[in-house]
C-alpha cells in the first residue's frame, strides 16, 4: 500500500487477500481449523517454520485484518486480538510478568483491572504499587529494582485524569520498563501512545472501536517481540476472539474516525454547557481549559474524547434521582456506543473499591459519567438538563 496515504485511508483500505470469488468486503472465515497440502507443511507450521494458519484459537484471517487496522492507526509493529478488553489486559500481565516482578500503575484505573492487580496477580507473587497519575515526577521514587512494567490509562477511568505520555515514556526508557497504555477512552484515532514511547497499547474494542454496542472484543498492539510472547500465551490459554466478532470490529474500524469526530464535538459542547449550570459542582473534560491536564491533553490528543464527567450537587441521592429521570440517555454497563450512556461509577464500575479508594481517585458520591453518543447534541443537552432540574427539585 502507498506509504504516502493518510492513516485513515490505510485503515479503510487494509484488507486480507480476496478469494477467487472476488468479494469486495472480506469474507467470514467460520472455520475451526485450516488444511495442509502435506505432512511436511503441517510439521513446519507447528514448528513455526512457516506462517500457515493452523487453528482459529491461534489465528484466523479475520483476526489479521482487524489487528492490522489497529496497528496502522496506532503506528504499532504487531498485534493480537482477544475475546475482550480484559482478556487483553490480563494476557499482557500473565505473558510478560513472573513471580517476584513488580508493576507500577496509575491509581485511577478500570475496576476490573484493579481486581486483577489486588486479587489475582498476588496469587503468583506479582506485586502492584499505585501512584497518582498526573504527578509523573514522583513516579521515579516508586520504581523498585524488581519493577518490570508501568501501566497507565489516559484519560483515566472514570475521572478523566490526563497523564503525560512523554514524561512517562522517558521514565520507562531510563529504567528499562515496559510501558503499557490502556488507550480505550481515547481510541487509536485520537491518541497514539507509541509516538511517546509506549511498548504496548491495549484496547477494549467493545467500546469505541465497535461503536454500536453489538459485540465484545479486545486487542493489544505494540512491539513485535512482546506481542510474540503475548500471542504464545493466548495460543495456549485460549482467550480467542471469534472470527465473526473480528469481522464486525474490522468493519467498525473503517468508520471510527467519522464517529469519533461527532462524539468529540458533541462531548465538548455538552461539557461547555454544563460548566455554566449552577446545579453542578464541577465538570471534567480534557479539552476544557479548566481541566488541570488541559495543556497535556492538547499535546497528546487530537480531540478531547467522548467522555464527560461531572459532580452533581446533593451527593449520591441526587445522583440516583438524576439517573432515574433521564428520558433519552441509557443506563447500561458500557460506553462508546452510538447512543448516549450515563453511569454512576461509585455504585457500578468502581463499586468494589472501598470508599477511601474511590475518593483517592476523585470518584465522589455525586460523580456522573456520560459517554456522549451520536444523537443530535441539542437533544442530549435537553435530556441532561431536565434530569438535573428534577434531581434538584425533588432533592
Amino acid at each position: 500500500m502507498n506509504s504516502k496515504l493518510h492513516t485513515q485511508t490505510k485503515v479503510v483500505r487494509t484488507q486480507i487477500p480476496r478469494t477467487e470469488a472476488g468479494e469486495h468486503s472480506a469474507p467470514l472465515y467460520l472455520t475451526s481449523s485450516f488444511l495442509f497440502e502435506s505432512a511436511e507443511e503441517m510439521a513446519d507450521a507447528f514448528a513455526d517454520r512457516n506462517d500457515h494458519l493452523i487453528y482459529s484459537r491461534f489465528d484466523n484471517p479475520n483476526f489479521t485484518e482487524f489487528t492490522d487496522k489497529i496497528c496502522a492507526m496506532e503506528g504499532a509493529e504487531a498485534g493480537h486480538a482477544t475475546a475482550s478488553g480484559m482478556a487483553a489486559v490480563f494476557s499482557t500481565f500473565a505473558a510478560l510478568c513472573k513471580a517476584g516482578d513488580h508493576i507500577l500503575s496509575c491509581r485511577s484505573i478500570f475496576g476490573s483491572t484493579h481486581t486483577v492487580f489486588t486479587k489475582i496477580l498476588p496469587k503468583w507473587n506479582i506485586e502492584t504499587s499505585y501512584v497518582d497519575g498526573p504527578d509523573v515526577k514522583s513516579w521515579s521514587d516508586s520504581v523498585k529494582p524488581n519493577t518490570k512494567m508501568l501501566y497507565i490509562e489516559t484519560p483515566t477511568n472514570p475521572g478523566l485524569e490526563i497523564i503525560d505520555l512523554q514524561l512517562v515514556g522517558e521514565l520507562c526508557a531510563k529504567h528499562n520498563l515496559i510501558l503499557v497504555v490502556d488507550n480505550c477512552f481515547a481510541s487509536p484515532y485520537l491518541q497514539q501512545p507509541a509516538k511517546f514511547g509506549a511498548d504496548l497499547i491495549i484496547h477494549s474494542a467493545t467500546k469505541f472501536i465497535d461503536g454500536q454496542g453489538r459485540t465484545v472484543g479486545g486487542a493489544v498492539v505494540g512491539r513485535a517481540d512482546l506481542i510474540k510472547e503475548i500471542r504464545t500465551f493466548c495460543r495456549s490459554t485460549g482467550p480467542a476472539l471469534s472470527p465473526f466478532n473480528a469481522w464486525l470490529l474490522s468493519k467498525s474500524m473503517e468508520t471510527l474516525a467519522v464517529r469519533m469526530d461527532r462524539h468529540c464535538a458533541s462531548a465538548l459542547a455538552l461539557a461547555e454547557k454544563l460548566e455554566a449550570n449552577s446545579q453542578i459542582e464541577k465538570v471534567i473534560y480534557p479539552f476544557l481549559s479548566s481541566h488541570p491536564g488541559y495543556a497535556t491533553a492538547k499535546k497528546q490528543m487530537s480531540q478531547g474524547g467522548a467522555l464527560v464527567a461531572f459532580i452533581i450537587k446533593g451527593g449520591i441521592d441526587a445522583g440516583r434521582k438524576f439517573l432515574n429521570n433521564l428520558k433519552l440517555s441509557t443506563l447500561t454497563a458500557n460506553l462508546g456506543d452510538s447512543r448516549t450512556i450515563v453511569s454512576h461509577p461509585a455504585s457500578t464500575t468502581h463499586a468494589k473499591l472501598s470508599e477511601q479508594e474511590r475518593l483517592s481517585v476523585g470518584i465522589l458520591p455525586g460523580m456522573i459519567r456520560v459517554s456522549v453518543g451520536l444523537e443530535h447534541i441539542e437533544d442530549i443537552i435537553v435530556d441532561i438538563e431536565q434530569a438535573l432540574e428534577f434531581s434538584m427539585k425533588r432533592g
